[in-house]
């Protein structure tokens, strides 16, 4: 009860504007709740008031077309809290598209604009300055607090990340320097969570990866998400990694950004599915259409998604689409087929992380899995993550059950295995290889131990993934794995109608061992089922399966469904079946050799022993060996020839010559039979070169003379011990060779095995070294890349202003002279160069080495003495051709008070003399 009015009094401050809009907190799984029933209630009650709203809207404006100033004024959010955010995540070679972006992008659009980049902590960046020249929005540096408001650009500064808590900017604390800062994702994550549907999020040019994680989560929660397309970005790391995702909805250049950003966001939010009747209700025909397009498209059935889920998502691919009802949408998928797939991604947004809710995984290390591990004797443990996505999830359980195995101790064969509906994530997962910016959610240490770094990205070591079985699987149609001692299935649930939950809890309590543990999401529950699953912890969401009679045991439905998991499992067996064998030539060319020369009973074996062909009947030699079936021709040699057999395939394999061995007795249906047995190498035909043969051969019985009398026991009874004395010297003999070769095998293994390890170590060293220098100088050249486009675009800044000036200065008819403190010319105006006959490259010439056309010949004295003495010299003078200038010269004082030179002016004064000469 105290959870349904919690509730109740959330949705009274949704419906006042204080907090999340209902439907936009239940996209992502931080706003999930247990009482579903009531959320769809109130969901379904808001959907008809905001498809009210939207349908009068749409019936008042026409279609949006390209926008302009007037059309964006006319735009205006229903609720100020509805208005949209977009972060835009930029790196080097980023403010040539930011300023395009911006500079195409009207000034009453109605949202808001986050620009995170990577920049130098250590220098303040004049990037707010360079974008408020393009722009008529205000730009303004992000303060602590500070709210968000519409038609507004905001930057963090330089030496802060910050992130979006309840509509409100608030710094993060920054990572040292030793681990990767991820200022855009953590931006990108923040928004999602707290915007959900009305966010977008733009990735423009950059190295490295920052962005695509925030995307993922972005996404997850019904935002949009746009990339820069990769041949006009500067620097396409971050594009690439964001595209690779498969989740951007336009991959676009960013001058194009501007007009598809409104087209989105002014669409009605939320768009009719189908027909309505009076009161609003959506008609299931679309949705029931739509999920058989699917259906039919991917052979997955979304029957059992949630409603509100399935509407939303597919409101948002209408949306991307510009469909304006469930009709024209449903033309579109048939027109379209590559939309089928674009919205079956959208449902299946897999967004996960390694460690994904840290305190709960360290629960899960801390309190269930020492216990899971040492509560029985079995050797081996069974883990089932269901819904893995690309694999983190799996990977980071794979940590920690080898971390608590050798905190304990103990060790145990693992068996984890991987299910996803999504092929191509599961796909990734197999490779095991992730981008470099999972350093934010994976310590150094579990990154030395657990990845190897390859060029641009980890990947998991041989011994994390050897125990994993990843296949795609529908758990509601494919049948589970059981005998699990702990089942993992986060946020799966969330998403599916409570039919569907109703039926795998009971079938997850049937997959677990007796005491074994599931593990849901942080919004996810058991429900009804606390009957056969006793919380562990509620606020993590584990439970422990309890042992209930058979008649208490709720019913328990079996899909059936493709094999997926056997045949992923078979992959992992590491011998051939007899048809592949026969299928690869190995057989028929056997069977030709023997039949052409006669052979006797023999088998062909490869170099580790395995048969591929037997000829004759080897039932008096071989037979099936207990347990698993193998086909290795030692294990199924009969008492008395296992071991001269194994000495002769070792002896073969090392000198390359038939080893032969004769008078073998072998134990046939408890009588020994004396055979001779060889083993020799193939050399023809080609297909048989690697191959041996073993030839089994009866011994010729031996004569031995007759004996009369006592004589023919005691002869007996001395040749059985002179033949006993004969095989003890033989197997003493084979037993010394072995151990010489043994030994000599260990010592020079040894050997080889320090120096492989010295050179691991220091190679390890070196590639670590390299690793973090290499991480180092990829962050400083990013934030040298933005402040070089800075200074780039301050010089620009300042060379227009010369030019400005300099135009200023021939406008005005002045003849004016810059000389340092050596009289060499520094710069002239057009009109000083008409009297001390001046050219463009006498800029840096001392003035000595020039004639002047003035009759005044203490020039050079005069600059002199103002420099030197600091006063200020102002005369009249005359030109060679009878113009009369007043002459002023000035110090040059430069910004900080220091004299750099001199100021020469020439004013004309010809009609104040012809004045003056009047007047005399």
């Amino acid at each position: 009860m105290a959870a349904k009015k919690d509730a109740k009094s959330s949705r009274k401050k949704q419906q006042g504007g204080n907090d999340k809009p209902a439907e936009e907190t239940e996209s992502g799984e931080v706003g999930g709740r247990e009482d579903l029933s009531e959320q769809e209630i109130a969901e379904g009650k808001e959907v008809k008031t905001v498809k009210k709203e939207a349908k009068r809207e749409q019936k008042r404006a026409p279609p949006p077309r390209k926008p302009t100033q007037e059309d964006s004024k006319q735009r205006k959010p229903p609720q100020e809290r509805e208005f949209p955010i977009i972060a835009i995540g930029a790196s080097a070679g980023g403010l040539e598209a930011l300023e395009s972006l911006f500079s195409n992008m009207p000034p009453d659009t109605g949202m808001s604009f986050v620009v995170v980049t990577h920049t130098d902590p250590s220098r303040q960046s004049m990037l707010p300055q360079i974008l408020q020249r393009g722009t008529q929005m205000e730009v303004i540096q992000i303060k602590g607090g500070m709210s968000v408001k519409p038609n507004t650009i905001y930057l963090p500064p330089s030496n802060k990340d910050v992130a979006l808590e309840h509509d409100t900017f608030e710094f993060k604390e920054q990572r040292g320097v030793s681990t990767m800062r991820l200022p855009i994702d953590t931006f990108f994550k923040s928004l999602a969570d707290n915007r959900g549907e009305r966010a977008g999020c733009i990735v423009l040019s950059g190295t490295g990866t920052d962005g695509s994680q925030g995307l993922r989560f972005l996404k997850e929660n019904g935002g949009l998400a746009m990339v820069q397309r990769p041949e006009s970005a500067k620097y396409s790391g971050m594009p690439e990694s964001a595209i690779a995702t498969g989740l951007a909805d336009f991959v676009l250049d960013p001058g194009e950004m501007p007009r598809q950003l409104i087209e989105y966001f002014s669409h009605p939010s939320n768009i009719k599915i189908g027909a309505e009747t009076e009161e609003g209700a959506d008609s299931p025909g679309v949705i029931s259409k739509v999920v058989a397009i699917l259906a039919k498209r991917t052979g997955h059935d979304f029957s059992q998604y949630k409603k509100s889920t399935l509407i939303r998502r597919i409101q948002r691919r209408m949306s991307v689409t510009r469909a304006p009802d469930g009709d024209r949408y449903l033309k579109h998928l048939h027109r379209h087929p590559d939309e089928i797939d674009s919205l079956f991604q959208d449902l299946l947004i897999g967004v996960t992380s390694f460690f994904r809710d840290p305190e709960a995984f360290a629960h899960l290390k801390e309190k269930v899995l020492p216990e899971l591990l040492t509560r029985n004797d079995d050797q081996s443990f069974r883990v089932w993550v269901a819904g893995c996505a690309t694999g983190e999830e799996v990977y980071s359980i794979v940590i920690l059950l080898m971390e608590v195995l050798d905190e304990l101790d103990i060790r145990k064969e693992l068996q984890i295995f991987g299910t996803d509906i999504d092929e191509t994530a599961i796909e990734k997962a197999r490779d095991g290889v992730f981008p470099p910016n999972i350093a934010a959610d994976v310590s150094p240490a579990r990154l030395k131990r657990f990845f190897g770094r390859e060029d641009s990205h980890y990947r998991v070591r041989t011994h994390v993934r050897e125990p994993v079985v990843f296949a795609v699987q529908n758990v509601l149609k494919d049948p589970p794995f059981s005998r699990l001692d702990l089942l993992l299935c986060r946020n799966l649930l969330i998403y599916l109608e409570s039919s569907a939950q109703k039926k795998l809890i009971p079938l997850f309590h049937y997959a677990l061992k007796s005491g074994g543990v599931l593990f849901l999401g942080t919004s996810e529950t058991v429900g009804e089922f606390t009957d056969i699953f006793a919380p562990i912890s509620k606020k993590w969401n584990t439970y422990r399966k309890r042992d209930v009679s058979v008649s208490a045991q709720p019913h328990v439905r079996f899909p059936t469904g493709r094999k997926d998991m056997d045949a992923a499992i078979e992959q992992m067996r590491p011998f051939k079946t007899a048809q592949a064998v026969k299928e690869s030539g190995i057989a028929y060319a056997t069977e030709r050799l023997l039949l052409t020369k006669h052979t006797p009973t023999c088998v062909i074996v490869n170099h580790n022993g395995e048969i591929h062909y037997i000829h004759g009947r080897t039932g008096k030699y071989l037979e099936p060996s207990a347990g698993y079936a193998s086909l290795n021709v030692v294990d199924m040699a009969r008492e008395g020839l296992r071991f001269e057999l194994s000495y002769a395939l070792r002896k073969v394999k090392e000198r390359g010559r038939m080893v032969r061995r004769e008078g073998l007795k072998v134990k046939t249906n408890g009588e020994p039979q004396e055979i001779n047995l060889t083993v020799k190498p193939m050399a023809e035909p080609e297909s048989l070169k690697d191959m041996l043969m073993i030839l089994f051969e009866e011994a010729a019985p031996r004569k031995e003379p007759a004996r009369t009398g006592k004589e023919a026991p005691i002869d007996g009874v001395k040749e059985r011990v002179i033949e006993l004395e004969r095989e003890l010297a033989r197997v003493r003999q084979d037993h010394r060779t072995t151990l010489e070769e043994l030994e000599t095998s260990n010592e020079e293994l040894k050997s080889l095995n320090e120096e492989l390890q010295s050179s691991n170590e220091e190679l390890q060293s070196t590639n670590e070294e390299l690793e973090s220098s290499r991480e180092e100088l990829q962050s400083l050249n990013e934030e040298l890349a933005t402040v070089n486009s800075e200074l780039h675009d301050k010089i620009t800044e300042v060379s227009d202003a010369y030019d400005t000036i300099t135009d200023v200065l021939n406008s005005t008819r002045i003849a004016i002279l810059f000389v340092d403190e050596d009289n060499v010319v520094k710069r002239f105006t057009s009109e000083a160069a008409k009297l001390v006959n001046l050219i463009e490259n006498d800029v840096g010439r001392p003035l000595s080495h020039i004639s002047t056309n003035l009759q005044y010949e203490n020039l050079r004295e005069d600059i002199r003495s103002v420099i030197h003495d600091l006063n200020v010299v102002e005369k009249e003078v005359a030109t060679q051709d009878g113009h009369w200038y007043n002459m002023r010269i000035v110090p040059y004082r430069t910004k900080d008070n220091r004299i750099d030179g001199a100021i020469v002016t020439f004013i004309n004064i010809d009609e104040q003399k012809k004045a003056q000469q009047r007047l005399e």
